[in-house]
């Protein structure tokens, strides 16, 4: 007994050795193929958008909650900005000045006014001084000198008075300019005032608080993310390799990382015009097909991308398909395949095999 357990023990080595690398063996059949392209993603809100401080100060008032959703024009948050608050009374102050100057009653212009009432006055006296030393000079009771003294101060006066009317011309509109002037720059301190309330421009739903009662912010610094909540999408990222096959209105499978036992169905509906060169990706959105029960933002997930679907071809499995295209047949003789679509676990043989053709892969 111990002789013949010896001599199959020879007989099994000499086998392997003769042999060589131990091989497998699979059939050519006929099969339904998908072609797909995997892709990672996150949930995300659509039409979301970022809410930012528009000046600097301290947070005094937040009237918001993650999770909340919020109305157009509702405040979000007050900022404490004394400076603008100063600014605006004191803008408010100069504008007032500047119309009470540009009134009718302002002092300037009534004592302008004043003098133009005076020298018109003076203006009919100096008329009739004119008139007077005429009808004398006409019986040479004065000389003629003295008339035109009397001419020479008729039109002088008349001269003031011009000149005087349009100095009031002129200070009309130089105070008008001023009213333009510090109306803009009260309007333009009310507006910075009007920064100090976050305002939502947007109705959605608040996915994020980013700040807190308290927190020092400056401009632009993000108090909150805000989007739609009732449209979630899958924002995909694209190996740059396998863009050229991604197209509009493909069907999209999509497992998220919460529960990978289901699979939802979705669309692309958006190829997004942007590279990403930290990941060599480009991105996509693809809206969900049915509901879905679970819509926290940010939710990773993974996604198989249909690109292409036949019936009833001949296929082999993918581990089968040599590099070049070569597949190993009997007698350890390589074939060249010409393939179709190549899927995660087949490989769809076009030419060079036919159909319960034995392949053979070599076994590590």
């Amino acid at each position: 007994m111990k002789k013949i357990s010896v001599f199959l023990s020879i007989v099994l080595a000499i086998s392997m050795f003769s042999c060589g690398k131990k091989t497998e063996t699979a059939t050519v059949q006929r099969k339904d193929i998908t072609e797909m392209v995997f892709a990672t993603g996150s949930l995300k809100a659509d039409n979301e958008y970022l809410v930012a401080a528009q000046t600097d100060g301290y947070l005094k008032s937040i009237n918001f909650e993650e999770g909340d959703v919020i109305n157009a024009g509702k405040v979000l948050a007050i900022i404490d900005n004394k400076q603008s608050l100063v600014n605006v009374n004191q803008t408010g102050k100069l504008l007032a000045i500047a119309k009470a100057n540009a009134s009718e009653n302002a002092p300037l212009i009534q004592q302008i006014r004043i003098n133009i009432n005076l020298a018109k006055e003076k203006l009919k006296q100096d008329e009739l001084q004119a008139e007077r030393l005429r009808k004398l000079l006409e019986t040479n009771s004065i000389a003629k000198v003295e008339l035109e003294n009397a001419a020479l101060n008729v039109l002088n006066t008349k001269a003031n008075i011009k000149a005087l009317e349009e100095q009031i011309a002129n200070l009309q509109v130089n105070a008008n300019q001023q009213v333009i002037v510090q109306q803009q720059q009260n309007q333009v301190s009310n507006a910075v005032a009007d920064y100090n309330q976050i305002i939502a421009y947007v109705s959605g739903k608040v996915y994020k608080k980013r700040k807190q009662l308290g927190d020092y912010v400056k401009k632009g610094d993000v108090i909150a993310v805000v989007g739609n909540p009732n449209k979630i999408y899958a924002n995909l990222s694209i190996d740059e390799s396998n863009m050229s096959k991604i197209k509009l209105g493909q069907s999209v499978l999509i497992q998220l990382n919460t529960n990978t036992q289901k699979t939802y169905k979705a669309q692309l509906v958006e190829i997004l015009p942007s590279f990403d060169e930290a990941t060599q990706s480009f991105y996509v959105k693809a809206f969900f097909s049915e509901n879905l029960d679970f819509t926290i933002t940010g939710t990773q997930l993974q996604a198989n991308i249909i690109i292409g679907e036949k019936k009833n071809v001949l296929v082999i499995p993918r581990s089968y398909l040599g590099f070049g295209n070569k597949v190993l047949v009997e007698k350890k003789k390589l074939v060249d395949v010409k393939t179709g679509i190549i899927s995660t676990d087949w490989v769809e043989i076009a030419g060079g095999l036919t159909e319960n053709q034995s392949i053979l892969k070599e076994l590590l």
